[in-house]
């Protein structure tokens, strides 16, 4: 990939990522809640849903970013014909190495801002700094596993080989249907992230999660959230995908066009 290729899409996966994060942060919340496992009304209930925004304003953008330099980055190094059967197949390796390494980031960042979701009162740098204090860096990364294997079994949907607008609708509509299925696994990092330390839960065993959540509250507690889910995702791949190709389209016309 070029400088400006990379410069391009740098830009606008961060500014993408970060307009979706923080609209649909109110979404993220009550899922995240009725996650939980005190239950919904416990974890807060509809008050304070903009609770762990700072952490998510400060990670959104270079996780963004990163995912899309490096998914540009491994098709341009995976180049095959445009023809080629291959092609689906280069995307999903590009998708998913680009999901392992923006998790880099996206874990810190969201181990922080579930468990502000679900203690409203709690500042979010106490909330980090207890963290470390406690569990050091491995701490901010519980749930990482998890969290790979749900955004790589959907990976599949970035593919920006159609304009902006159908890229946007078809985002949509994958989007929402990646997400109630995977919603079992978005449930297991929820409760990882969230269990207290030392607890069998935290040890980030994802099978062990769910058999937890399956034992205590059966097919429902695995799809709990589902819904809002479903909204924020369908909403965010249409926002998302249609934001960064313009956004990157309108970037790259401009350093184009300039001396």
């Amino acid at each position: 990939m070029d400088r400006l290729g990379a410069t391009a899409s740098l830009v606008a996966g961060g500014v993408a990522g970060v307009s979706v994060d923080l609209i649909l942060f109110p979404l993220d919340t009550i899922k995240t809640r009725l996650q939980s496992p005190q239950g919904f009304k416990k974890a807060g209930g509809f008050r304070g849903i903009y609770a762990g925004v700072p952490s998510t304003a400060i990670g959104s953008f270079p996780n963004a970013a990163a995912f899309f330099i490096t998914y540009e980055s491994v098709k341009c190094f995976l180049h095959t014909d445009s023809s080629s059967n291959l092609k689906p197949v280069k995307h999903m390796l590009a998708a998913s190495t680009g999901e392992v390494v923006a998790c880099l980031i996206r874990v810190p960042s969201e181990v922080v801002k579930q468990r502000a979701q679900v203690s409203a009162s709690s500042r979010t740098f106490k909330i980090f700094s207890g963290i470390l204090c406690e569990e050091g860096i491995k701490g901010l990364y519980r749930g990482y596993k998890s969290t790979v294997l749900r955004e790589a079994l959907w990976s599949w949907r970035q593919d920006h080989v159609l304009d902006s607008w159908q890229s946007a609708v078809c985002g949509a509509f994958a989007g929402g249907f990646a997400a109630a299925v995977t919603t079992p696994l978005d449930v297991a990092k929820t409760r990882i992230m969230l269990a207290k330390a030392g607890s069998s839960t935290a040890s980030g065993n994802v099978l062990s999660a769910l058999h937890g959540v399956w034992r205590t509250q059966g097919l429902p507690g695995l799809f709990a959230g589902v819904f809002p889910r479903m909204a924020a995702i369908s909403l965010g791949g249409f926002i998302f995908l249609g934001a960064y190709d313009q956004t990157r389209s309108l970037l790259l016309e401009l350093g184009t066009e300039s001396p």
